[in-house]
């Protein structure tokens, strides 16, 4: 059964979907952190393997064939492993101000919602119906989600 959808209803669910598309944008710094991290070093040290099985041949092997270091294996480790270290700084900086974003994101988010229920409960929606509400399907009706 379609319902009649209140045109405020459709610009805050189109206001939700939004923020949910900034709040996905924002896992990018945490990508970015990782990947810089991962240059300076990816895999099991050596030293961890031969703590666990010891100095065997096999498992140095298995060790440095799964282990490796961008910044260090470079012609020029020390500039390689300064560009790693300013990456890293950058993205945390990044991250902590998505995170921060993100937070105060959460609470216009809530509000957001709870004014859409609002709206649609006033439009003669049932309290679950309106929190079931699919946000795209309030954006554009038409499509069948």
């Amino acid at each position: 059964m379609r319902r009649a959808t209140p045109e405020r209803a459709r610009q805050l669910a189109a206001e939700l979907e939004r923020r949910f598309e900034r709040d996905a944008e924002l896992a990018d710094a945490q990508r970015r952190l990782r990947d810089a991290n991962d240059r300076l070093w990816s895999g099991l040290h050596p030293d961890g393997i031969a703590a666990i099985y010891g100095e065997h041949p096999a498992a140095v092997e298995a060790a440095t064939a799964h282990s490796r270091s961008q910044a260090l294996d470079s012609p020029d480790a020390l500039r390689a492993v300064q560009q790693v270290h300013w990456s890293i700084h950058k993205a945390f900086i990044s991250y902590q101000s998505g995170a921060e974003r993100r937070r105060q994101g959460a609470a216009e988010t809530g509000e957001l919602a709870s004014e859409l229920m609002t709206t649609l409960v006033g439009a003669g929606w049932s309290p679950k119906d309106a929190r079931d509400a699919n946000i795209r399907s309030l954006i554009w009706p038409e499509v069948d989600q």
